[in-house]
């Protein structure tokens, strides 16, 4: 037969019952469970490395002058400068603003960086947030210089590039055939998600 001391200890405990927390996913802070990839995923990361072939590529015809857009006469390491020829073309609405920069060491090299960062963040899968950031806003600048098109009354590849480059990062394009998952799961990433 129990003791009242015994009585007493049983109902003074508290009776817990574990409920566990209801899980709701969270897209832009947790990395997907699954194993697998879907078709869209597949999609948008090739659109991922076609776009940054693009920048990437640019970056290298201009600095070693392949012959392809670049000259090797004209070439940046042969002493070109790979915004001239583009920037002193811009005569339409912005034209006047556009040739002042052309040529200005801070400008090549800005530009430069803006092609061979946006291009490597693509081609790698990390960064794209950034890249979506300095990639649209250069794109933009360059639809800027164009103006006023001849072709349409507002839209071309470089607003559509600029959009597309907005859809990989919301996409977390990087996490397919690139590293971007690795990328996200850092210390760095974790503490400062614009970097992802």
């Amino acid at each position: 037969m129990a003791s009242r001391d015994d009585y007493r200890r049983r109902l003074a405990k508290p009776v817990t019952t574990h409920v566990p927390a209801p899980r709701t996913p969270n897209r832009h802070n947790e990395a997907p469970t699954r194993a697998r990839h879907s078709a869209a995923d597949y999609t948008w990361a090739v659109a991922r490395l076609a776009l940054g072939w693009i920048f990437l590529w640019a970056f290298l015809d201009k600095t070693f002058g392949l012959g392809f857009a670049t000259a090797p006469a004209k070439a940046w390491l042969a002493g070109g400068s790979p915004t001239m020829g583009f920037l002193t073309g811009a005569d339409g609405t912005f034209g006047t603003a556009f040739n002042g920069l052309a040529g200005q060491a801070w400008v090549d090299w800005l530009f430069m960086l803006g092609l061979l960062g946006v291009g490597g963040a693509l081609i790698l899968g990390a960064g794209l947030r950034i890249a979506a950031v300095a990639g649209g806003l250069m794109l933009l600048l360059m639809w800027a210089a164009a103006l006023p098109l001849t072709t349409n009354p507002f839209m071309d590849d470089h607003l559509i590039y600029a959009v597309l480059l907005a859809g990989l990062a919301f996409a977390n394009a990087g996490d397919t055939l690139g590293i971007g998952r690795w990328w996200g799961n850092t210390r760095l990433v974790r503490r400062m998600p614009y970097l992802k």
